[in-house]
């Protein structure tokens, strides 16, 4: 999808996504330090605004002018005089190059493309890290579309933990956790579950 269909899923709805962070970056980020953060793909900056709350410096990267422009008003609700601490940046993630050794917690989020573009943003993510950070990968599993439920029903866009790993092969990172987890959701035949990839990985100090 190009930032165009994203543009019109945004504006389809008052809100894509809900307002709190994603489950599986509020479980690994609750009880970091706060520090500088980067969001790839960062929608309507879900994210990026939760770890702001709690005292980090976030850069939100997105191709969609219509989810930065809802990131910037639910900023101003939220986040108030302290919007300096939040940058948001309209990129495609083809040409964006994030700022080497930069931050101490990159976060890749639901993030739906081909192997080979997947493979340069993860590359890229590394490279962004600090000694010490935590790359954060999550998306929707490639199981999830025979076993799951939701999500892209394009297999070329999902992808496993192990994807991930392979793609940040050479890339000096250890990886903490490569998995698959389950999401627990609500749909219109009842509770079901979703199958998420999970990578967890660290620049060493």
């Amino acid at each position: 999808m190009e930032s165009t269909d994203w543009d019109r899923r945004y504006e389809s709805k008052d809100l894509l996504w809900s307002e709190g962070p994603n489950r599986w970056v509020e479980e690994v980020a609750a009880e970091l330090p706060p520090g500088r953060a980067l969001d790839l793909a960062a929608g309507e900056g879900r994210n990026a605004l939760w770890l702001v709350e709690r005292g980090w410096t976030a850069t939100a990267v997105d191709f969609s002018p219509v989810a930065l422009r809802r990131a910037r008003t639910l900023a101003g609700d939220r986040i108030g005089g302290r919007g300096d601490r939040l940058e948001l940046v309209e990129a495609d993630l083809r040409a964006y190059v994030p700022e080497p050794g930069g931050y101490d917690l990159v976060i890749s989020a639901y993030l739906q493309v081909g192997a080979e573009l997947r493979r340069q943003v993860m590359r890229a993510a590394a490279a962004a890290l600090a000694g010490g950070g935590l790359l954060l990968v999550v998306a929707h599993d490639s199981d999830n579309l025979a076993h799951g439920v939701g999500g892209p029903q394009d297999p070329a866009v999902l992808y496993t933990a192990r994807d991930v790993a392979a793609d940040l092969d050479g890339c000096g990172l250890e990886v903490v956790r490569a998995e698959t987890r389950g999401r627990e959701v609500e749909t219109d035949d009842g509770r079901r579950t979703a199958l998420d990839a999970f990578l967890l990985a660290r620049r060493p100090r």
